[in-house]
């Protein structure tokens, strides 16, 4: 079982003591006797404990530093909303493939943001932009939110202040089943609450520190108890020996479990397998033992933003990739909308 991340080291960036967060947060740390340092900004924590890049990796991992979000420009998020929304940056999961093994390249520590205010002031001025069309914003593209908002409660605002925004809607993912304090937002039907679910395979060979197959199901139902729209991201989707069979057994035990209203308004996004050069290099690094597959020979090249290509598969199975799923999706879950395949 995975218990609810709890940090070994805390730095605070001295800004974030001006807002009402960060001091709630600091009074929390010291009553869990967690170590707390500080540090003049959050892109500059160094002196993590460790005597190697291994044990500095694993310490960062369980680092969390509290700071103000400077730049309130937010990237865009496509395929899945207009732009993300920038809470917290970093994650404690240990997922062999992420992309955020090189997005994150030195600072693999875990980052929230205080000034949640000047956020959301943000967030309005890029909605009343697209009004009177609905903005939807990504809160889960640098982090797994979820992981961490038993302490902030961070999201949970967010899920409030976008439940009564007219133009807004809120999106995130998550790994984690830590979620019944999110169970009694105001949403008002505007927050996707999205669940990462994978093949049997993948999850017990690549995503150690997250939580297990039965967890993420079992918190989806509450979720949709709840009156939140529910879906689902597989992803990566990874090709491997039965992994036909692997993806059948994951859908058939998601039909078998979710109960009748959390199969109305259900979404699935499929995402295969990629990595770049540069995110070879780091997983390999941080996770010399991994069986994850990073073969060029076996990928064609393709071009992605700002110039940095990634290997994907081969055209003759991505595509048999979109069918099998797709064909899945159909069979087990015909009212569901299948948003993209990427």
């Amino acid at each position: 079982m995975v218990k609810p991340f709890m940090p070994q080291l805390v730095y605070f960036e001295p800004d974030a003591l001006n807002y009402p967060l960060g001091k709630l947060l600091k009074e929390k740390f010291e009553k869990e006797d967690v170590e707390i340092r500080f540090t003049t900004s959050h892109n500059q924590v160094r002196n993590l404990p460790g005597e190697n890049h291994f044990q500095k990796y694993r310490v960062a991992k369980s680092t969390l530093v509290v700071g103000v979000r400077k730049t309130l420009k937010f990237d865009t998020s496509k395929p899945s909303a207009e732009y993300a929304i920038p809470f917290a940056t970093g994650c404690m999961g240990h997922c062999h493939y992420c992309y955020l093994q090189t997005t994150m390249g030195s600072k693999p520590y875990i980052r929230t943001y205080v000034n949640t205010d000047e956020i959301f002031d943000a967030a309005e001025k890029y909605m009343e932009e697209r009004a009177p069309e609905f903005t939807r914003f990504e809160a889960s593209c640098t982090s797994d939110i979820v992981g961490i908002d038993h302490i902030t409660h961070t999201l949970k605002k967010a899920i409030e202040y976008f439940g009564q925004s007219k133009y807004g809607k809120l999106r995130f993912v998550t790994k984690f089943h830590h979620v019944d304090h999110l169970l009694d937002a105001k949403h008002n039907g505007k927050t996707r609450f999205r669940f990462s679910m994978n093949a049997d395979y993948v999850i017990k060979n690549f995503e150690p520190g997250t939580s297990p197959f039965a967890k993420r199901i079992e918190a989806a139902g509450k979720v949709a108890g709840a009156g939140y729209p529910l879906g689902f991201i597989i992803a990566p989707i990874y090709l491997h020996d039965g992994w036909e069979d692997g993806y059948r057994d994951l859908f058939e035990r998601l039909e078998g479990e979710l109960s009748k209203e959390a199969k109305e308004d259900l979404t699935f996004e499929l995402i295969q397998h990629r990595f770049t050069k540069p995110a070879k290099r780091v997983i390999q690094k941080n996770y010399p033992m991994t069986k994850l597959e990073l073969d060029e020979e076996k990928r064609r090249y393709k071009w992605g933003r700002y110039g940095i290509g990634k290997y994907i598969y081969p055209k003759d199975e991505e595509q048999k990739m979109k069918d099998v799923l797709g064909g899945y999706i159909e069979k087990y879950f015909p009212k569901a909308k299948l948003e993209y395949f990427t």
